[in-house]
C-alpha cells in the first residue's frame, strides 16, 4: 500500500520555482531552456544573441528572453532584477554561458586569456552572488548550478585548451568553496561536468576523423554523449531530490574521469 501512495518523480520537479539560465541561444542551454520549463519551472533565458533568444521563447509562456552580455556591468542585477519583477522570486540559477579556444599556452595572449576566465568563471560568480543574496535575504532556499567540465578536473593535453581548463578548474572549486559558505543559509551549490557532448563551441572537435577518435578512444563508453543525457542530471540538483546535496560535481562524462 506505502508503494501506491509514493510519486518517485514528484520531487524532480520544478513546479513554481523561477530559475535564471545563461547561455540559452545555443548548445546545452537551448536544450536546457526546454527541459526546465517542461519541468514546470519559469525561466528567465538569457544570451548575446538576441534574435535566437526570441525564436526560443516564442511559443513559450514559461520563457523569458532576457539578451545579456554576462560579462558586463550589472549583467546579474539585470537577470535578477528580471526575474523578480515578471515571477516573483528566484529558486535556482543555471550558471551555463561560456567560451572556448583551442591554442598552445606558449602563443596565448594574456588579455584574451584574462576575457575567458571573464565570461567562464567571474561572471558566474557575479550571478551566483547577486541570486544567493536574495535568497538569503528574503530567506528563500535555492539551488545553483554550474556547468563545469572533464577540463576542470584535469588537462586538455593535445587540445591545448590553458583558458578553458583553468576556468572549469576554478569553477569547480568555486562550487565547493561556496556551498560551504551558504549552505547553513539555505542555498545549494552543485556542478554539473559534461564530458564530450557536441555543440557549436566543439563543432570542430567533431567534425574531423582526428577529434572523433580522441573522444571515442578516451572514454571508456566509448563513444560521446548524446542530446538528453544530461537533463537527469540538472533536474536532479535544481530540485528537492536533492536536497541533502551540495559542494558536488557531478561528471556525466562516459568515464572519462574514471581512467
Amino acid at each position: 500500500m506505502l508503494a501506491m501512495k509514493l510519486d518517485p518523480y514528484a520531487p524532480f520537479r520544478l513546479d513554481g520555482k523561477a530559475i535564471i539560465l545563461t547561455g540559452a541561444s545555443s548548445g546545452l542551454g537551448h536544450r536546457f531552456a526546454g527541459l526546465l520549463s517542461a519541468a514546470g519551472a519559469d525561466v528567465v533565458v538569457s544570451a548575446r544573441r538576441a534574435e535566437r533568444l526570441a525564436e526560443l521563447a516564442e511559443g513559450n509562456d514559461r520563457l523569458l528572453a532576457v539578451p545579456c552580455d554576462v560579462t558586463a556591468p550589472g549583467a546579474a542585477a539585470t537577470l535578477v532584477d528580471a526575474a523578480i519583477d515578471a515571477f516573483g522570486r528566484i529558486d535556482g540559477v543555471v550558471n551555463n554561458a561560456g567560451i572556448s579556444r583551442v591554442l598552445a599556452a606558449i602563443d596565448d595572449d594574456v588579455d584574451d586569456f584574462r576575457q575567458e576566465l571573464e565570461i567562464n568563471l567571474i561572471a558566474p560568480y557575479e550571478l551566483a552572488r547577486a541570486a544567493a543574496r536574495w535568497m538569503i535575504d528574503n530567506d528563500r532556499p535555492g539551488s545553483i548550478v554550474n556547468i563545469g567540465s572533464v577540463l576542470g578536473h584535469g588537462g586538455g593535453g593535445r587540445l591545448k585548451v590553458p583558458g578553458y581548463a583553468a576556468a572549469k578548474g576554478g569553477i569547480h572549486n568555486l562550487t565547493r568553496e561556496l556551498a560551504s559558505q551558504w549552505a547553513r543559509k539555505g542555498v545549494r551549490v552543485n556542478a554539473v561536468a559534461p564530458g564530450w557532448f557536441e555543440t557549436e563551441m566543439n563543432a570542430d572537435m567533431f567534425g574531423t576523423d582526428g577529434g572523433m577518435s580522441y573522444i571515442v578512444d578516451n572514454t571508456p563508453m566509448g563513444r560521446p554523449g548524446v542530446e538528453g543525457e544530461l537533463d537527469g542530471a540538472l533536474l536532479f540538483l535544481l530540485s528537492t531530490a536533492s536536497s541533502y546535496v551540495t559542494g558536488q560535481v557531478l561528471f556525466v562524462d562516459g568515464g572519462w574521469t574514471a581512467i
